[in-house]
């Protein structure tokens, strides 16, 4: 296996537009690391995986894999294995002809070959299916034969385009589950590429999370850590929004007291809120924006309100059995968003209904005018 290294990495088009895809991408990825780029459509996250390939050019900077640098050498010679969002099966070809295709054009010798294929159909659970064509698998029976192609050729590093993408619902639970006891079979190096962030904080050992390119912004990779180190201290307001479902609630407001360990701010509709988060760099009267996570708010007269009250009209409930879902209408919250409360126990509101629901001091974020988000001091626990 091996480490990958992008330094200053940027990719551009058409160098005449100066309009870049990616600008300034900096990750170092170690060695038997699962790391997934996450992002919304047209933020540059295949595009980046294409350039580890070899598939895409690198306009300006180093991609450096095992130590070498290799931004100039052909895919067939980065010893790195890719796997499609089309499973790209030969129809006519059976399991393990598909799986030993790869191996057969590097004129290895039958019982390597063969080795190498029942090895990776014993890890992936096709040695019933090897005889079969694809036409008679299942989707994820098929996803499993394209990572088996994949697996045989013994890449230093894998890579993952939206394998999932096609797969039901259910599937796309089981093969995730698929992916990441792989991983932790092979320790290998894998990079996925997702849109969706529940796979991203499920699979990740650390999460990329990548932006659509604002014509100055320095870079459009937002931020690259663990995922409860996005989920708990986001650095900005667009990965606060992007990783957690439902997506965070943002609630605009003004700084009015600034303490050691906490900040108070008052609500655009009037209502205080005690926030367990480090302002020191601010001021009294900046407007900012309050964060919180719709499964942190709790009922308006629990103890565990302590940074304060939020008032709103419900809209819409959801009982889903484990969960209960509420959105309501906030004058507070941002343009366009609602704001969503997500609960354990069934809360006995119709639309309409107005309700007040309660915010734990250490549950909240704060971020400034730029969308910088300020250190918090505590860290929310649910009991």
């Amino acid at each position: 296996m091996a480490d990958v290294l992008l330094s200053k990495v940027r990719k551009n088009y058409n160098p005449a537009i100066l309009k870049d895809t990616l600008r300034n991408i900096n990750l170092d990825i170690k060695d038997g690391d699962f790391i997934v780029f996450v992002g919304p459509s047209g933020c540059g996250k295949s595009t980046l995986l294409r350039m580890v390939a070899g598939l895409e050019d690198i306009t300006s900077g180093d991609l450096m894999i095992d130590g070498k640098r290799v931004n100039d050498v052909p895919p067939s010679q980065r010893n790195i294995g890719m796997v499609f969002q089309s499973y790209a099966l030969y129809p006519h070809m059976t399991v393990y002809e598909n799986m030993a295709f790869g191996l057969k054009l590097k004129h290895m010798n039958k019982q390597e070959i063969h080795e190498r294929v029942i090895k990776a159909a014993d890890i992936l659970g096709l040695e019933a299916f090897l005889e079969r064509k694809p036409k008679a698998l299942s989707g994820g029976q098929r996803q499993r034969v394209a990572i088996g192609r994949c697996i045989v050729q013994q890449p230093s590093v894998f890579l993952f385009d939206e394998p999932l993408s096609n797969l039901d619902a259910a599937l796309r639970v089981k093969m995730r589950i698929e992916i990441a006891k792989l991983q932790r079979e092979l320790q290998a190096t894998m990079i996925y590429v997702t849109h969706d962030q529940v796979e991203a904080m499920t699979l990740a050992d650390k999460i990329c999370v990548l932006s659509p390119l604002k014509q100055n912004a320095e870079s459009n990779l937002e931020q690259f850590g663990s995922p409860l180190e996005l989920y708990n201290h986001p650095g900005n307001l667009f990965v606060a929004g992007f990783i957690g479902s439902p997506k965070m609630n943002f609630l605009k407001a003004e700084i009015t007291a600034i303490a050691e360990k906490q900040t108070t701010v008052k609500l655009s509709t009037g209502e205080v809120i005690v926030a367990d988060v480090d302002a020191n760099n601010a001021q009294v009267g900046d407007k900012v924006t309050l964060g919180v996570r719709p499964e942190h708010l709790v009922k308006a007269d629990s103890e565990k309100a302590t940074g304060g009250c939020v008032k709103g009209k419900v809209e819409v409930t959801e009982n889903l059995g484990a969960e209960f879902f509420m959105y309501m209408h906030s004058d507070a919250s941002e343009v366009g968003s609602d704001f969503t409360v997500k609960s354990d126990a069934v809360i006995e509101v119709v639309a309409g209904d107005d309700y007040t629901v309660g915010i734990p001091s250490s549950a909240c974020h704060l971020f400034n005018a730029d969308g910088k988000s300020f250190p918090r001091t505590a860290v929310y626990k649910r009991s």
